[in-house]
């Protein structure tokens, strides 16, 4: 039988690994998001603003986690307002 191999604790090389993974994996979503978005737009399609949303959702997030590592207050308030453009155009 084989036995797993257990890491004790997560160090600082793993904690970088993880969080470019999580970036690499938000653009490859932004790309997606956007290609659907020119999609929909060009076929007629009202769910290009359900996409565009996502967008904005996404950049939203990104400049909140940015405040929370940075203390600026200028990332937090352009989150906001991307959170609210993406917010009008899911209604």
């Amino acid at each position: 039988m084989k036995t797993k191999i257990q890491r004790p604790v997560k160090n600082e090389c793993d904690k970088q690994i993880e969080t470019r993974s999580r970036s690499h994996a938000l653009d490859f979503v932004a790309a997606a998001a956007q290609i659907l978005t020119i999609m929909c737009i060009v076929k007629g399609n009202p769910a290009w603003k359900g996409s565009l949303s996502l967008l904005f959702f996404g950049g939203a997030a990104a400049l909140v986690y940015k405040y929370d590592e940075h203390k600026e207050k200028t990332y937090f308030i352009i989150g906001i307002v991307l959170g609210i453009i993406g917010t009008a155009l899911l209604i």
